[in-house]
């Protein structure tokens, strides 16, 4: 993972061409510098070294004194590197390192360097004359004069002289190297200066050059920043470019026709999100007007039949032939079944609109099952059927809605009979205790037709029939198995069905309760008061409300709210999910500014919304939460959940 820290493509520029810059100064200076002095170096030395060897082939004829004499005279004055020319007399050979190797070393860091020449003859008698020890420059000349006229060399013995060469002395030449780095950098000074001078120019050249680029990349990103900060901004602002370089003219035309794809996209999701609004408040409207409609049929129904039911109770049964009681009994079986029907698609009507609650109690689930075959043995001997009970538990009492279960079993139970021509209707009790709950499981299993496996999902669907000819002789409604569904998700609880065509049906009900002492705990809204504020439906978390333990008063009404408000102590306010945001904010501040008028207790405010409108949510959580509102959430309606947001915002009441 790369940890560098940003930097702006400005920056690195410049600093990348700086440090080139630097670079291209210390190679073009530091190495030349080198090289240079080195070969002036060797230069110097190899003239100094041919100077010698003129000195040394001067020196070694017998009357060169003076020609010696004269030409260091010349070489002191006009070789201001030479520090001191010396002659030592010696005849014995002196081991002269070369120094060619130490160049380098001795033009950059040495002080002086001396280099030994011998002076050799070709006369014997010459060495035997001269002096042990070296002279100075001015002496030079003079020594040698007097050595070669003390040898007493004649023209007989030039004649007589050995053929080889005589060794007589050396001269030392001591060459003054710090001198000669000062001429030569004096002398190097007008060059350098003129590199530098064209080294900054072009360094401002190139500088000037990477700018042009530099100022329309920066444009560009401030563009970007205008961008990222105004995310409503719906028009593109105009992107200087001073030249035309071939990939930025790109990058501007692709940001610009992004930008216009984004525009683009965001009008289609308006629009969308527009629609979709259209579409939910015609879907509301159209439940609203379904609910309506349901409600008159099944009241006019329900009142047709009322009268139907009466009428026949008010005849005279004992005064009817057997034709007329035949034919009465017919009516009231009809009626009755009819009615039966009517109460399930009510309760299924009032499931929908949240108006179904939930009251537990403690009761006996064995108590319960023994009603359900008191009730529908009569039944089950009338059809020839067989209704028996499986136990496997003691004795034990539930916490729950015991008239809820009843009214599912009771479904489940007549249905099996209903669907059971032949053999038996089984109904088996399994309870498990845990620490904290209870699970009771109970089954009603039978041996009648079954169920097809292609059809078992849509048993549960509302006036649902099974379109076969083995299965339309049987009567019914088809609201049933829809009612004991939305009972069943009601409480929490869960059905599962086990179905072979032919073979018979068992379904099975799975409720978790929770034991008496833990129950009493779990009242977690015990003694608190909530107003809960809805527009069109209470909805079942009013239900949820209530069976916390929380006094639940419920208003549409905005005064009504208030005036509850001002005449008791309110814990909560709680607005429901069909309440639009713009009602609650302004309930919102009519409650803040109550309570800051009449320095009362602060209430806690939150704000349900549909979980479907969870991709909203930033259009409209700043203003609730502007106006007062402590928490926006989607609604919720499983126990646990709600009580651990509950506890969670219960610590600032």
């Amino acid at each position: 993972m790369n940890n560098r820290s940003s930097q702006t493509i400005s920056i690195l520029i410049w600093r990348s061409v700086g440090q080139a810059v630097i670079w291209a100064l210390l190679a073009g200076f530091v190495l030349p510098f080198i090289y240079g002095l080195v070969h002036h170096y060797q230069e110097k030395h190899q003239h100094i070294q041919q100077l010698a060897s003129l000195l040394t082939t001067s020196a070694s004829t017998p009357d060169g004194a003076d020609v010696v004499a004269e030409q260091v005279n010349v070489l002191l004055e006009n070789e201001p590197s030479i520090q001191s020319i010396v002659f030592y007399s010696t005849s014995q050979p002196i081991n002269d390192i070369s120094q060619s190797l130490d160049d380098w070393k001795n033009a950059l860091f040495a002080d002086t360097v001396s280099f030994n020449h011998p002076v050799v003859s070709k006369y014997e008698d010459f060495e035997s004359v001269r002096p042990n020890k070296p002279t100075s420059n001015q002496q030079l000349a003079t020594d040698l004069s007097e050595s070669m006229s003390t040898s007493s060399v004649t023209d007989e013995s030039i004649r007589n002289t050995n053929r080889n060469n005589t060794l007589i002395g050396y001269i030392n030449i001591t060459m003054d190297v710090k001198v000669l780095r000062s001429h030569w950098f004096r002398s190097i000074i007008p060059l350098w200066l003129t590199t530098l001078l064209l080294t900054i120019i072009s360094g401002i050249y190139i500088f000037r050059k990477l700018n042009w680029p530099v100022k329309d990349i920066e444009a560009l990103n401030g563009v970007c920043g205008i961008i990222i900060k105004n995310a409503e901004l719906e028009q593109l602002p105009i992107i200087p470019q001073r030249f035309n370089f071939q990939e930025l003219t790109k990058i501007k035309k692709a940001l610009a026709i992004l930008f216009s794809r984004l525009q683009e996209a965001k009008q289609g999701y308006d629009t969308l999100a527009a629609f979709e609004q259209q579409l939910h408040n015609k879907d509301v409207s159209l439940d609203v007007q379904l609910h309506n409609f349901q409600s008159m049929i099944t009241h006019e129904l329900k009142t047709s039949l009322n009268a139907i039911v009466g009428g026949l109770q008010l005849l005279d049964y004992e005064t009817l032939t057997r034709e007329q009681k035949d034919a009465v009994e017919i009516i009231s079986n009809g009626s009755d079944k009819l009615v039966l029907s009517l109460d399930h698609i009510i309760q299924l009507n009032q499931i929908q609109k949240g108006q179904i609650k939930i009251h537990n109690n403690e009761f006996n689930p064995l108590q319960l099952i023994s009603d359900l075959l008191i009730k529908f043995e009569p039944i089950a001997n009338q059809q020839g059927l067989a209704l028996t009970s499986n136990i496997h538990h003691v004795d034990y009492s539930l916490y729950g809605d015991s008239a809820k279960i009843q009214q599912i079993l009771s479904i489940l139970v007549s249905n099996a009979i209903k669907f059971t021509p032949t053999g038996q209707v089984v109904i088996t009790s399994q309870l498990t205790h845990f620490d904290k709950s209870n699970r009771w499981k109970i089954s009603v299993k039978d041996t009648g037709i079954g169920i097809d496996s292609n059809h078992i999902d849509d048993i549960f669907n509302p006036f649902f029939q099974v379109d076969s000819s083995q299965t339309r002789q049987y009567e019914g409604s088809g609201v049933g198995l829809p009612v004991v569904k939305q009972m069943v998700q009601l409480m929490g609880a869960t059905i599962e069905v086990d179905s072979t065509l032919g073979s018979g049906t068992q379904f099975t009900l799975t409720l978790v309760m929770p034991n008496q002492q833990q129950s009493r705990q779990q009242r977690l809204l015990n003694g608190l008061t909530i107003i809960y504020y809805y527009d069109q439906e209470t909805g079942t978390l009013f239900n949820e409300l209530e069976y916390l333990g929380a006094t639940v008063i419920c208003h549409q009404d905005v005064q009504q709210v208030m005036n509850e408000i001002r005449t008791q102590k309110v814990d909560m306010v709680m607005f429901a999910e069909d309440v639009l945001a713009d009602k609650a904010e302004l309930l919102a501040k009519l409650i803040r500014q109550h309570e800051n008028e009449e320095s009362v207790q602060r209430a806690l405010l939150i704000y349900w919304y549909p979980q479907h409108q969870a991709r909203y949510v930033d259009n409209f959580e700043y203003g609730l939460k502007a106006a007062g509102i402590d928490y926006c959430h989607s609604t919720t309606y499983e126990h646990k959940a709600l009580s651990d947001l509950l506890k969670r915002w219960l610590v600032w009441i």
